[in-house]
C-alpha cells in the first residue's frame, strides 16, 4: 500500500475518532438542557432496545425542560422506566402522552466534575490517535522493509502522519476547551 493510502486511511480513522468524541460530549450535561442527554438512551419498543431519537420527537422549549413526545402514546411507560435507569438522574414527569425532564442548575462542584469527565474522554480520543499513528508508523516500515517504499517515502510518510496527527489532537484539545467553557458557564 503506497504512503498516500496509509496517510489517506489514517486521517480517516482520526476523523471517525473525533466525531465518536463529538457524539460521547453530547451526553455530557451542561447548564441548559439539550436532547442529546437522552437522545441515545435505550427503551424496549416491542421487545427492542430503541434509542428514544428514533421513538419520539425531542424538543427544548425551555432552557431547562426537555420534552418527549413518543410516536406511539402507549410507549410512555416505557420511555418513562427507561430514563429512570439511565446514569441521568432526573425524574421524568409523565404528562398524558409526553415526558418533561426539568433540568435542575448545576452546582459547581458537578460543574468541575463533568469538565473534568469530558477532558477524560478526549484523552481517550487522544490516545486511540496516537494509537492510529502508532500502526501506521509501523505499516509505513513494513512498507519499506518489503521493499516498496523507499526509504525518503518512510520518512516523508512518518512526517506527514505526525503532523495529521497533532492537527488532531489539537482539535481534540479545542473541543474539549469549547465543551468545559460551557460546562462551566451558568
Amino acid at each position: 500500500m503506497p504512503a498516500k493510502e496509509i496517510l489517506s486511511e489514517s486521517k480517516s480513522k482520526m476523523k471517525k475518532a473525533l466525531e465518536v468524541l463529538h457524539d460521547e460530549l453530547k451526553t455530557v450535561r451542561t447548564g441548559k438542557a439539550s436532547t442529546g442527554l437522552v437522545e441515545n438512551i435505550k427503551a424496549d419498543f416491542y421487545g427492542t432496545p430503541t434509542p428514544l431519537k428514533q421513538m419520539a420527537t425531542l424538543a427544548t422549549p425551555t432552557v431547562d425542560m426537555i420534552v418527549i413526545k413518543p410516536f406511539d402514546p402507549a410507549s410512555v411507560k416505557e420511555i418513562e422506566k427507561a430514563i429512570k435507569s439511565s446514569d441521568l438522574s432526573i425524574a421524568p414527569v409523565v404528562d398524558g402522552k409526553l415526558i418533561r425532564l426539568n433540568i435542575p442548575p448545576l452546582s459547581e462542584e458537578r460543574r468541575r466534575q463533568l469538565a473534568g469527565q469530558a477532558k477524560q474522554m478526549g484523552e481517550q480520543t487522544k490516545v486511540t490517535i496516537r494509537n492510529i499513528r502508532r500502526d501506521a508508523n509501523k505499516q509505513l516500515e513494513k512498507e519499506q522493509k518489503d521493499k516498496l517504499i523507499t526509504e525518503d517515502d518512510l520518512q516523508t510518510g512518518k512526517k506527514q502522519i505526525d503532523d495529521v496527527t497533532r492537527g488532531y489532537t489539537d482539535k481534540v484539545d479545542s473541543v474539549i476547551k469549547s465543551k468545559s467553557d460551557e460546562i462551566m458557564l451558568d
